[in-house]
């Protein structure tokens, strides 16, 4: 696996994940997370799918930051997999640490989803890192 879709560091990821959801709770609607945390948890939780649903099926998309191919099944050659899921950093982070429903994120058009072996509900939520420190 590249070095960029590694797991994070526990510590670094449970600290960038607290900015996060503290961000996004945050009364004030104009309140953003951190890019670096999001690229950091993005690749991070990336990093944990492809761990827990190798293959190269499915196609999961999360611009600017990362991509991976994974989930069991017939292995295409070349060009865009037969499945391809893409959504936006924050709906990323808030499916894998089990904030929202993958079935809610995708009635509600924040997933987009198209193809074979698309429903990655079965692989979510993923472990939220904790911090090793305190």
């Amino acid at each position: 696996m590249p070095s960029r879709l590694r797991p994070a560091d526990p510590d670094e990821a449970a600290a960038a994940l607290s900015r996060v959801l503290e961000a996004l709770d945050a009364l004030d609607a104009r309140t953003e997370p951190d890019r670096d945390d999001l690229r950091l948890l993005v690749r991070h939780f990336l990093a944990l799918l492809a761990g827990k649903a190798p293959g190269r099926s499915v196609e999961v998309r999360v611009p600017p930051y990362a991509a991976i191919q994974c989930v069991p099944g017939p292995r295409h050659t070349r060009g865009t997999p037969p499945g391809v899921v893409e959504m936006d950093p924050v709906t990323w982070i808030l499916l894998c640490a089990g904030r929202r429903t993958w079935q809610d994120a995708v009635h509600e058009g924040a997933v987009h989803a198209s193809g074979e072996r698309t429903d990655l509900s079965g692989y979510l939520p993923l472990p939220v890192p904790r911090s090793g420190k305190g």
